[in-house]
């Protein structure tokens, strides 16, 4: 358990462009120095991951979401709960806090980090609309868990070493 950095989750597939944003936080945080321990990276949630995250004090999933938010990001609670895709090889954030709370003796605080995407096609890279919302929920993460992000978006040196 680290109750200074709360695990994060990124959700999502950065080859289907907007689909990447919880790569991409993930990503931007590693960047800013946000301990890579602290940060994974699914394509999807599973039943296993309900184990990972019964260790933990704090836990943020980041997942892409497709309809409009009022800040192109928006912070709400996990809540624990077992729906019908308890059995599904993709799950919920809701539906791994409801397993950790039933098979395992601690359950994390949770919360969902939603990004507003617009494009969904094939393709590496976020739309100029994501990446902006992106900029927005870094922003609001860093103003609300300290951490050792120095600037999330934009590397501290070029590939020499040269301060940027």
């Amino acid at each position: 358990m680290n109750p200074t950095h709360p695990l994060i989750i990124g959700i999502g597939n950065d080859g289907r462009q907007d689909d990447g944003l919880g790569w991409a936080f993930v990503d931007a945080l590693e960047r800013g120095g946000y301990p890579a321990e602290r940060l994974v990276r699914r394509f999807q949630l599973q039943i296993e991951d309900a184990e990972m995250i019964c260790h933990e004090e704090h836990v943020i999933f980041v997942d892409a979401y497709r309809r409009p938010l009022a800040d192109g990001f928006a912070w709400r609670t996990c809540v624990a709960a077992i729906g019908l895709d308890y059995t599904s090889h993709s799950l919920a954030p809701q539906t791994v806090l409801g397993l950790c709370e039933r098979l395992y003796p601690n359950t994390p605080q949770a919360e969902l980090l939603l990004i507003e995407g617009s494009v969904w096609e094939l393709a590496i890279g976020l739309s100029s609309i994501a990446s902006d919302h992106l900029q927005r929920a870094l922003q609001a993460f860093s103003d609300r868990i300290p951490t050792l992000l120095v600037d999330p978006g934009k590397p501290e040196a070029d590939e020499r070493g040269q301060k940027l």
